[in-house]
Formats: structure tokens, sequence, C-alpha cells
């Protein structure tokens, strides 16, 4: 269990029991205490002694107690006092940090279930015993939410998303590399992709405000089943891909909204270069120019029309259709008809996808 959890419920409780309190680890150390200088002292005799005495022990003006008896690697509390108030309050203690610290344990167990699944190293079979054995549903809408860091902060990523997610209880927080963290949600029946977006815009706009920080959130489309998180994260991490391939510029990427860029973010290498090469005479695609390139981008972005088009890149209109003359002639594809402008719009998407040479999951 984590230390800096166990000092902040002895800070808290520090005034209530108005004595010296903290808590020594497995090892024999205070790993927590109402007086900070204490942290870091061994008290291995202490657990040799309590280990024989039962589950109190008095000595040296402090009274000592195992908690959690039911685990393998015990810890211990204690008050300052010999008295009866001190026994209570040892008591009273080591309830109270037993209950979390098994709560923390059977989160911490299932956080690593779910860290196995999405990374593939357990076997389906073996997936719906353990989900048994910790009780979980095996069954349930569920989605996954890969966070990525954009540069670099005091505060370990892991650790600010814990932080920053409104419902640590429910969802599942997962430590992948240094700047990529995994959420895994469990979905009610009335949330759909529409709310996992806004959640994740909401996610970074908190990152931004409170701890300065760019984060970009690919979502994985909604799972059925436990098993099927691990088809999940890659969808998530594929989102991103996807948009940072294509220059999506959204902060949040979902599967479900790929689009064309999904269908060729599967394709094999090969078969986007033969298609070009089918598409385009030798060298018409890259003859064209960067300002004729933003004229078809724009013209794409006006649904192909013409008078629009015009009027958003300031130029005459039989300017741009000179412009778009110029293309058909270089590459035998009238943009201004549907199919022409299709085929170039899923043309230019694949040699940028050829350049970047993204890496598959």
């Amino acid at each position: 269990m984590s230390n800096r959890l166990f000092q902040t419920v002895i800070h808290q409780m520090k005034d209530v029991v108005g004595r010296t309190i903290g808590v020594i680890d497995e090892n024999g150390i205070i790993v927590a205490c109402s007086e900070i200088g204490k942290i870091g002292e061994s008290r291995q005799r202490i657990r040799e002694e309590l280990a024989y005495s039962g589950d109190t022990l008095i000595f040296e003006h402090y009274t000592y107690r195992f908690f959690s008896p039911q685990s393998k690697f015990q810890s211990i509390v204690f008050v300052e006092g010999e008295d009866k108030e001190a026994d209570r309050a040892v008591k009273m203690l080591a309830i109270s940090l037993g209950s979390m610290k098994n709560l923390y344990d059977e989160k911490y167990d299932k956080g690593s279930f779910i860290k196995n699944i999405i990374l593939d190293n357990i076997l389906p079979n073996d997936i719906y015993i353990k989900s048994n054995e910790l009780h979980m549903n095996n069954e349930g809408r569920r989605a996954v939410m890969v966070v990525k860091l954009e540069g670099h902060t005091e505060l370990a990523p892991y650790e600010m998303i814990q932080n920053l997610v409104a419902d640590a209880a429910k969802d599942y927080v997962i430590n992948i590399s240094e700047q990529d963290t995994v959420i895994v949600k469990e979905l009610a029946e009335d949330e759909d992709e529409e709310t996992l977006e806004h959640e994740a815009a909401g996610l970074i706009a908190k990152a931004a405000e409170e701890y300065g920080v760019k984060m970009l959130v690919g979502i994985s489309s909604t799972v059925e089943k436990l098993k099927d998180l691990a088809r999940a994260y890659k969808e998530a991490r594929i989102s991103l891909e996807v948009g940072k391939v294509f220059d999506i510029e959204h902060p949040v990427m979902s599967y479900e909204n790929l689009g064309i860029g999904r269908l060729i973010y599967q394709l094999p290498a090969t078969l986007c270069e033969i298609f070009l090469s089918e598409v385009f005479k030798r060298g018409s695609l890259e003859s064209l120019d960067r300002e004729t390139l933003m004229t078809v981008q724009s013209f794409f972005e006006n649904n192909l029309n013409v008078s629009e088009t015009s009027r958003k890149l300031f130029v005459h209109r039989n300017t741009l259709v000179y412009r778009l003359e110029k293309i058909r002639k270089l590459t035998g594809l009238d943009l201004r008809e549907f199919d022409h402008a299709v085929t170039f719009k899923v043309a230019l998407m694949v040699k940028k996808y050829l350049t970047n040479k993204p890496t598959k999951f």
C-alpha cells in the first residue's frame, strides 16, 4: 500500500487522537508518523516482540498492534502511551487502517489483473477464472482510454492522472510507460461514445489548469467482455497513432470516428504503393506545390463548392477554376467530379501514411 496514503490518514487523525501515532511496515520501518522526524526509523525489534506477545504490545511508552492480520505482510500501528486510552486508540487505528489497506490491496490486485489483460499477458481461459477469484464481473460495458502526456512534468503522469480521474473507485488507472497511462472505464447503460469524449476533454482541461501540461487521449470502442480489453487497448493506441499520421489536430481521438484514416492504417505499405502508382501518373503528385495542395484542402473542406472555396481563399472564381484545371492536367483527376475527388483525397492520405511510417501494434 502507498506509504503516502498512510501518511495522509495519519496526518488527518493526529489531532483527533491527540498523541503521536504512526505505521510500521513489514520490514520494521516507520513509514508514516504524526512526528515526521521518526519516519525511516527501524522498529524491527517491535515486530519480533509483537509476533510472540499477540495482537497488542506495550513497550517503552508506546502501544503497538498488528492490522490487516489476513495479509501475508502484516503492518503495525502504534500510539503513544500505555494506558487504556492508548489501547482504545490503537485498536481504532488498526481497524480503520486495516479496512483501508484491504480495499487498497483489492483494488491493486484488480488493477494488475486488468493490466495483464490489456497487455495480453494472460490466457483467455485464465481471465474467467481470475475474474471470479477477484469477484469481478466478466461481462459489462467497458472502454479504454490511452492518455499520452506531451512534454515533461515533475509529477509522474500516472500519479497526475490518478489525481484527476473523477471516479477513481470505479475506474482503473494503469501505468504503461513514462508518457502513457491507461484508464479502463466501466460504463453505465446511458454512457456512450459522446460521454467518453466529453470526459476526456474534461480530463485534458483539468490537466492544463492544475498542472500546466498538455495531453492527448485515444478512446477505444466499447467492449462487452473482460477478454476484449486487449483489443480495446490496441484501438485506443491506434486512435492516437492515426491522429498523428494524418495530422488530425484534435486532443481527443475516438476509434469510432477515425473514418477513412482507420482503414488506410490497416493496409500493408506495399498495397498502398501500388494504389498510388495506379492512380497518379509518374511524378504527378510530387509536382503539386504547397499552394496547390492548400487549394485542394480548402476545396474538400467546402464540399467541392467552387464559389464558397474561392471566397474562403480570397481568390477570383476563375483563378480557382484555373488551379483545378491544372491539377486535372497533371494528375488526370478532375476534383469537381465527386468520384475523382474521393480518389484524390484517399491518395493524399495514403501518401501521408507512407511518409510517416507509423508503428503497428
